[in-house]
């Protein structure tokens, strides 16, 4: 504990349960020594408390303040936020107030989220929701310090990549219900993430040039996406079949539009049921896309472009080449390599010796293999 001089004030200085407190006093050095002394009495007797920590503000009440004041307006995630906070932080932290909860509370929460077999990227999303409403919080005055900037995330893989086979995607298409063929195809055909599909309005199609505008984008900005003739064919019929009186492209009986959460993720998880497909997701359908693109010698630029990434470091994830395709690609060395690198050829002369010995050898050793064995086709197909 000390007091110390900056500028033209006097501060003190002391730790309080393995935190550190600098506070400006006075001008007055006297003034600072006198506050230092009611410091140490206060922690002595056990009644040192940090001003912001006294604000008893119930984690549930500053979570749904922190949807409806911020994320409900600001973020597209809002529902996303609201579920999280809903099923799993406030079921763990509410009836807390927010000076209650610890970095050790937070590492408990983790803990149990593992054991109910959440992922580690679930997982941090809950904690960057969690750390977010206490930045809101000490931003607008009801919190001293954020407990989560003290916990560590999980590492996280994200190179994982999934896409379909030629034979799994015909399989898929054909096992969906009607409703969630044409959502698929676009995936496949467009690389579009489900949410900018699911919004899509028939006032985004130009069918005139082959173009789908992405209005409301993951970067915010919109983007352009050709449409080959599959998609123009599959929207064009579409068109035929859907609510005439609602904006949407893809809408439910009352013209509203579908949602990822509902009917789309239950009939989705149905069809690679049904398919026995494993580990693939909705989003895996956009690794299709980029899979097959790379595969087919497209430019990792346009990839990027029709992605809709704002950094090549994200497009190459989707750069995943099947091993076959990476094989057949090593053997066109074949054709290309210097004569050195290629094995001795065996002469005519000395293969058909081999040849000889070898029906000689199948009759000495197995007479029924020679009489099923015709010995001038066997000669023709070796030489």
């Amino acid at each position: 504990m000390a007091v110390y001089k900056k500028g033209g004030n006097w501060f003190i200085d002391f730790w309080h349960r393995g935190r550190r407190y600098r506070r400006k006093v006075s001008p007055d050095k006297r003034q600072a020594e006198l506050a230092l002394k009611k410091v140490k009495v206060a922690i002595a007797e056990n009644k040192f408390f940090d001003v912001k920590k006294q604000q008893k503000v119930l984690f549930e009440e500053m979570g749904k303040e922190y949807l409806e004041r911020y994320s409900k307006i600001n973020k597209r995630s809002f529902v996303h936020d609201e579920g999280k906070l809903r099923k799993h932080l406030i079921p763990f932290f509410g009836g807390k107030f927010l000076y209650e909860i610890t970095s050790g509370m937070i590492e408990d929460y983790k803990a149990k989220r593992l054991g109910e077999e959440a992922s580690v990227a679930t997982i941090n999303r809950e904690l960057a929701i969690l750390k977010h409403i206490y930045t809101k919080a000490i931003e607008w005055g009801k919190a001293g310090e954020n407990p989560v900037k003290k916990v560590k995330l999980f590492r996280e893989n994200n190179q994982r990549i999934r896409y379909l086979e030629r034979g799994e995607v015909k399989t898929l298409i054909d096992s969906s219900a009607e409703f969630l063929k044409p959502i698929i195809i676009v995936a496949l055909n467009t690389g579009m993430r489900q949410g900018e599909i699911l919004r899509l309005c028939w006032d985004d199609i130009d069918f005139a040039n082959g173009i789908i505008t992405v209005r409301n984008s993951k970067s915010g900005e919109s983007r352009y996406v050709p449409m080959n003739t599959v998609v123009m064919n599959t929207l064009e019929n579409l068109k035929k079949l859907c609510n005439p009186n609602s904006p949407y492209i893809f809408c439910n009986d009352r013209g509203r539009p579908l949602t990822r959460f509902g009917l789309v993720r239950g009939a989705f998880e149905r069809a690679v049921k049904n398919t026995g497909i494993k580990d693939f997701h909705f989003h895996d359908l956009r690794h299709t896309f980029a899979s097959y693109l790379v595969m087919s010698g497209a430019d990792i630029m346009t990839v990027k472009e029709l992605l809709g990434h704002k950094t090549l470091a994200m497009t190459l994830r989707y750069s995943h080449l099947s091993p076959n395709y990476k094989r057949s690609t090593v053997e066109l060395l074949c054709n290309r390599v210097d004569t050195f690198w290629t094995p001795r050829q065996v002469e005519n002369t000395e293969k058909k010796g081999i040849v000889e010995k070898l029906l000689t050898d199948i009759t000495k050793n197995n007479a029924r293999v020679a009489e099923l064995v015709d010995a001038q086709d066997l000669k023709s197909w070796v030489l």
